[in-house]
């Protein structure tokens, strides 16, 4: 950072483990900085570790993060960054994250706050030790009502088309006179019944099986919820519920998000997991499960490191 002065990033506590920072040689985080660990300080037993960069100052106090957090790109790539490392570690050890922007004034700092955690890290360290998170959502198949969907006499008729800004009439049908048709043939035909609805009552029959297709697939979300709640009770040790994703720019090709679940899986159980979740969605074709992971448990993690610093401290921030 060139003298530049500094505040201590942290991405996530560590179980310390041998050859462990060996791990991190040539791994760069946010702003593109080398990353390291930082130990409580104390000889003994292997403790919980923080994993760190050294940021400019200037960049990441309070007053820049708030203007820097409504740029999207720097936060997409900042985040990545972090999570990027976030992942790497759990390759090699296990791993409590930490929220995005877990800042310090310097490493004497962090490593107080990590000092006063340093039980409750290790509790939480050996309660995810050879587990991961598995992300599990349930989507409802996006509709696809097109012109295709209603029925041709159901669409609007067409208009007669306009020539030089005037609307041309179809010429008018000339009306059988009793002298023309003595046998009333023409006003028999003309009156004859028919068995096609109306063009408004074939679109409002058209409207009402779309709505009884759209609360059958609400049915079977609910019951792909249940299937899935049976499948995690004897493999999941530990369950948190989202919020649905919800807005313009979660409504991918997958549908609308309707469960959005994490899971704490034990590394043995991983593959019976996947496998059994895979076969959840048979014979509700209105919906859409999808499985991610394995993740570093993010849902399962402290949700902040403690504050060590005074009043001046930059916030944590997620």
């Amino acid at each position: 950072m060139n003298g530049e002065p500094g505040l201590t990033y942290v991405y996530a506590v560590a179980a310390g483990t041998p050859r462990l920072d060996e791990s991190l040689t040539g791994l760069r985080g946010v702003g593109d900085a080398p990353v390291t660990l930082l130990d409580p300080g104390r000889s003994g037993s292997p403790a919980p570790v923080f994993v760190v960069s050294r940021v400019p100052a200037g960049e990441w106090r309070e007053e820049a993060l708030r203007s820097r957090f409504e740029d999207l790109g720097w936060l997409e790539d900042t985040a990545r960054a972090h999570h990027d490392v976030v992942q790497a570690l759990t390759e090699h050890t296990t791993v409590l994250p930490l929220r995005l922007a877990t800042l310090y004034q310097d490493d004497d700092r962090a490593r107080e706050a990590l000092r006063e955690q340093q039980a409750a890290f290790s509790a939480r360290l050996a309660l995810l030790a050879r587990h991961a998170e598995y992300g599990v959502k349930v989507y409802i198949a996006a509709e696809a009502a097109t012109a295709a969907d209603i029925p041709a006499e159901a669409r609007a008729q067409p208009t007669a088309p306009a020539v030089d800004g005037i609307r041309a009439e179809a010429p008018a049908q000339p009306t059988a006179s009793a002298a023309d048709d003595p046998h009333g043939e023409a006003r028999a035909h003309s009156t004859a019944p028919t068995d096609a609805p109306s063009p408004g009552k074939a679109y409002l029959r058209a409207r009402r099986a779309q709505h009884h297709a759209r609360e059958d697939r609400y049915l079977q979300a609910r019951q792909a919820a249940d299937r899935i709640a049976a499948i995690a009770a004897p493999l999941a040790t530990h369950a948190v519920r989202h919020p649905a994703q919800t807005g313009p720019l979660t409504r991918g090709e997958n549908g609308e998000n309707v469960l959005n679940d994490a899971y704490l899986v034990p590394d043995e159980k991983a593959e019976a997991f996947r496998t059994a979740l895979d076969e959840a969605g048979q014979g509700l074709p209105g919906i859409h499960i999808e499985v991610t992971g394995p993740w570093a448990p993010y849902s399962f993690a402290v949700s902040s490191a403690p504050a060590a610093d005074t009043a001046d401290r930059p916030d944590s921030r997620s």
